[in-house]
């Protein structure tokens, strides 16, 4: 059996979303025991993340880390045709990616005690974001 459901995430701006339980919700309405699910972001200026979910620092370091790696208006990006951050949020998503595959076991996403899905937002302003969650038993 395999089970596809989408859902539309608003994100504030740069920075992450938790979406463990909205994707852990899909999972539970599929009555898949054991199986596989998979998250996929329609977008590239956004990423998704298995990350640490106890300290937020965690997920503020990775910022500071992304904005060494591709900072914004570097003048050395051709593309800039929606602003500053316009290439170094397509450069994040690429490094990081728009997918991610988590075991399910008892029903459930089988994560790490402190493991969390995250949609990371790598635009400046507000977004709408697709996700699709697949469950295959």
């Amino acid at each position: 059996m395999v089970v596809s459901e989408n859902w539309t995430e608003a994100t504030p701006g740069r920075g992450t979303v938790d979406i463990t339980l909205t994707a852990q919700a899909v999972v539970a309405r599929t009555d898949v025991v054991e199986g596989l699910c998979t998250v996929f972001v329609h977008h590239t200026s956004c990423s998704l993340i298995l990350c640490e979910n106890a300290d937020p620092a965690v997920r503020r370091d990775l910022e500071t880390w992304a904005a060494r790696v591709a900072p914004d208006g570097d003048p050395a990006w051709e593309h800039s045709s929606e602003g500053p951050d316009d290439m170094s949020a397509h450069i994040r998503s690429v490094i990081t990616q728009p997918s991610i595959s988590i075991p399910v076991r008892s029903g459930r996403l089988d994560l790490g005690t402190w493991q969390g899905l995250y949609l990371w937002e790598h635009r400046e302003g507000p977004h709408r974001r697709k996700v699709t969650v697949t469950v295959i038993d």
